[in-house]
């Protein structure tokens, strides 16, 4: 929590690297469901009800203040579907193609945050955010990259476009809802349209199959979920605070990385080389991105909401 004096300091970074360690931890586990017989289509419908609490206490923490004019709806329910339609396509687009190529060009999603950020509200950064934001889009790819294999069909690699292009356009409004809505009305409208999707996972759940219901399998998941959805919540302050052209960059960058580092120590699990290389250049980046000195948003927001501190 913070006051009005904390507006200008660096509220973007807290929560950012808030949520580059929520969504880490998120990353080296979000696995565990589906190998133990969850599918993750359910996963999905799992992470729309572990939003449902964050959004509750932050609304809540607003005394109920809901933005409803019809500027504010339409940021809100652009951010929630472009979020929730990209991860529905998602789900779709691995079971056409390769995992290992799908995901790369997904990770690139803040090349779009960043072009629309320039172009269209006039962000600029200085010298080291632009080598840090250089080095995160060079260190992204190389996360999800696997050598070898072989891709058959076109059609996965459409649907990953449309995926990037969603999950960057999201970032983008996410920024400019925060200019016209509260983060906590723009994290309630996520919450609702996760909601709304959730029939759609649930008929592409092939429920012929055997599917775990046990503690291992939906709790889990709701275990895991909820650092995905506190994650979004820290992220959406993170836009509202800082600059989009920075913050983009540096959670997709740093998560990531906080997943290699987890999955090294936790798991056992030893990267190779070309991860190797991923994690050092996403580690100058996000060492860049964070001592940029020129990284607040600008905005004169009032600093209210749920906020690392």
């Amino acid at each position: 929590m913070t006051n009005s004096a904390t507006s200008g300091s660096r509220v973007w970074l807290l929560n950012a690297l808030a949520t580059v360690v929520l969504w880490g931890i998120w990353g080296a586990f979000s696995g565990l469901s589906p190998q133990h017989g969850f599918p993750e289509t359910l996963v999905y419908c799992v992470w729309a009800l572990t939003m449902i609490p964050p959004a509750v206490i932050v609304l809540a923490q607003a005394k109920w203040k809901l933005d409803t004019n019809l500027r504010a709806v339409a940021h809100g329910l652009a951010v929630g579907l472009l979020g929730a339609g990209g991860q529905m396509v998602l789900f779709y687009a691995v079971t056409r193609g390769p995992a290992y190529l799908i995901f790369p060009v997904i990770s690139l999603s803040p090349v779009v945050t960043i072009a629309l950020s320039f172009l269209f509200m006039g962000e600029r950064t200085g010298r080291l955010g632009a080598v840090g934001i250089v080095l995160a889009l060079l260190a992204l790819p190389t996360f999800d990259f696997a050598p070898g294999g072989a891709a058959s069909g076109g059609s996965w690699m459409w649907m990953a476009l449309i995926v990037m292009a969603c999950w960057g356009l999201q970032a983008y409004f996410m920024k400019s809802a925060n200019r016209v809505m509260s983060g906590e009305s723009i994290f309630f409208y996520m919450t609702v349209t996760g909601l709304a999707l959730v029939p759609v996972a649930l008929m592409l759940t092939d429920f012929s199959r055997p599917i775990n219901y046990g503690a291992d399998g939906p709790w889990l998941a709701a275990g895991i979920q909820i650092l995905n959805a506190v994650g979004a919540l820290t992220l959406v302050f993170a836009f509202r605070y800082g600059k989009a052209i920075i913050v983009a960059p540096l959670t997709n960058a740093g998560a990531p990385l906080a997943t290699a580092i987890i999955s090294l120590v936790a798991l056992g699990v030893m990267p190779g080389s070309i991860k190797l290389v991923g994690i050092g250049l996403a580690l100058a980046a996000s060492l860049m991105l964070a001592f940029e000195p020129d990284a607040t948003g600008g905005d004169d927001h009032e600093a209210d909401g749920i906020l690392v501190k």
